[in-house]
């Protein structure tokens, strides 16, 4: 039975791999549905019992979509939209932009939902035909963020948390350590906020013809429970129609009579589909997302991909030493993490760029230790709101003797033969001496990144301090205060890297290699994610990561450069 379970899943895997035939007037049917993340892994457990994976990868949609407009045979996209969680508004925009690279090749879309959530209604705006469930509904409210704090609840069991950081609008600890926002997180977070609502009111305006005071006038008065019919009034859909319909709708596109059958491409369809044929040079696209850790046992988030630094370093030194490698594409996606971390990758980087042009290309997040992993590269190209550059670094210490000593009455002696060789003991907190010594310690580190930045980006340390000091800048504001030279999506990281190598014609090659079916389905086999995981993520929702920060404190390095996880946009 074991063999033939075997032979099986061969034979499965062999399928997957095949070649998709795609006949003459197709349509590629995007469904935006479960969770988009920088790359998502094949799901074999999923395949196995017919389920529809619910992630899906930044990477394989943006080719699909790509695909779809360089086939003649597919001749639109029709998208229907359902409950799609984005990882940030980054990569909605980059999904909104191929989709209207994709219409310049003169072919159409249409999308369709019961329901738009906000970030589906934004990339959905592109199309030449909206339609909504006569009994559906539009989320269109604006940005909030936020963020919540467990000083006081911390404080219920004895446990309080000890801050060095230098920067004041580092703002990460503040959910430890603080009852509020900060005046300086206030304003960032304002800005980056307001400038992400501006890209996204601009963009829905452009195509939808909508004045941007108009969108911002259904956002104040809550569209979202407004009648159906008012949203064709608004111009935000073209008609209310049911399921049953939408059938008749693309066969008016397709031009073909209602009782031909439509000639349907999936997602996982396109992924066998062969694009314009690849030759010339290789430009290496190497994926570093999530966030920075040591090693994979100094994860805060279980669940999620990590930026390990050990196994980075040795594969950008592969890539170093790869002859056929003639630029590379460092596609960053990362709130940070560890300092020590960052700085190794950083010089990975830097030996890198001794060798071959290192093109950074910024996702979601390319911020803290983000942006030191992407500051020596020689030209760093990013998203419109991507979050970026938190220059800045703390340490943060947990002090449990409340705990030990007042709640549980645990009692402790002290035998020393130096000064300070009692240095971080639980018995207590650190004193102002020892305190002083860290401060010095962490004003090292915000010193050391400063000039990092400072070195890569050609300016003085004097030029990044005026910028830096923990400040979070959205792509937009970035280009402008010369963090980053040009907005973009990968494709112009990667037309840039065979620029900067004199190559004129190239073909891209993702890095690191994507996991083969075996290995995905022995690590969820083996996973130390269990059922109860799941349902707390479920229950959490985007509370989850505050809490398993919370939970994991203590397996990190003290010492970080990162963004707080609280920051969300609805």
């Amino acid at each position: 039975m074991g063999i033939l379970a075997v032979i099986s899943l061969v034979g499965l895997a062999a399928s997957s791999a095949s070649t998709t035939n795609v006949e003459d007037n197709s349509v590629f049917v995007l469904s935006l549905s479960g969770t988009l993340n920088e790359r998502a892994a094949e799901d074999p457990l999923a395949t196995l019992t017919g389920e529809v994976s619910e992630n899906i990868g930044l990477d394989k949609l943006l080719n699909a979509i790509k695909k779809a407009k360089d086939k003649e045979e597919i001749k639109g996209i029709y998208i229907e939209a359902g409950l799609f969680s984005s990882d940030t508004p980054a990569s909605t925009h980059a999904i909104r932009e191929a989709l209207l690279d994709f219409k310049k090749s003169g072919k159409w879309i249409v999308a369709y939902a019961d329901t738009y959530e906000q970030s589906t209604y934004y990339i959905c705006s592109v199309a030449d035909k909206i339609f909504l469930n006569p009994d559906g509904m539009i989320d269109w409210h604006g940005l909030a963020s936020t963020p919540y704090f467990v000083k006081d609840l911390l404080a219920k069991f004895g446990v309080k948390y000890q801050l060095c950081k230098v920067g004041k609008y580092k703002s990460a600890p503040e959910m430890m350590t603080a009852d509020g926002m900060s005046e300086p997180n206030r304003e960032q977070v304002t800005a980056y906020i307001n400038g992400i609502w501006e890209v996204m009111l601009k963009d829905v305006s452009d195509s939808r013809k909508i004045p941007v005071d108009s969108l911002n006038a259904y956002a104040d008065r809550f569209v979202t429970l407004a009648e159906p019919e008012d949203y064709v009034k608004m111009k935000m859909v073209d008609k209310l129609i049911y399921t049953d319909e939408v059938k008749g709708e693309v066969k008016k596109m397709l031009k073909i009579d209602e009782s031909d059958d439509i000639k349907q491409l999936t997602l996982a369809d396109m992924e066998g589909v062969k694009g314009k044929k690849e030759g010339g040079d290789q430009i290496a696209v190497y994926y570093a997302y999530g966030e920075i850790v040591d090693s994979e046992t100094g994860s805060l988030v279980d669940t999620e991909h990590n930026i390990v630094a050990n196994t980075v370093c040795k594969d950008l030194e592969k890539l170093t030493n790869d002859d056929d490698v003639k630029a590379v594409v460092l596609r960053v996606n990362s709130p940070g993490g560890s300092a020590y971390a960052s700085e190794q990758i950083w010089r990975a980087v830097t030996n890198l760029k001794a060798k071959k042009p290192v093109v950074v290309s910024m996702g979601g997040y390319a911020a803290s230790g983000g942006y030191y992993i992407s500051c020596a590269a020689n030209y760093i190209v990013s998203e419109p709101t991507t979050i970026t550059g938190s220059i800045g670094i703390f340490g943060m210490f947990p002090d449990f003797s409340g705990l030990l000593t007042e709640k549980l009455g645990v009692k402790f002696d002290e035998v020393k033969t130096n000064k300070h060789a009692a240095f971080g003991t639980i018995a207590r907190p650190f004193n102002a001496e020892e305190m002083a010594l860290l401060e010095q310690y962490i004003g090292r580190g915000y010193n050391l990144f400063r000039k990092r930045v400072a070195d890569g980006r050609q300016q003085s340390i004097e030029q990044i301090e005026e910028i830096a000091q923990g400040r979070v800048w959205l792509g937009n504001d970035a280009l402008k205060i010369k963090l980053v030279d040009e907005i973009g999506g990968l494709d112009k990281a990667i037309a840039k890297a065979a620029s900067l190598a004199k190559v004129s014609e190239y073909h891209a090659t993702s890095y690191p290699e994507e996991q083969s079916w075996w290995e995905n389905l022995l690590d969820q086999a083996t996973s130390k994610n269990n059922y109860l995981d799941e349902q707390l993520q479920a229950t959490l929702g985007e509370y989850y990561e505050p809490f398993k920060f919370v939970k994991n404190m203590n397996r990190q390095s003290a010492i970080q450069a990162r963004l707080p996880y609280y920051v969300n946009i609805k």
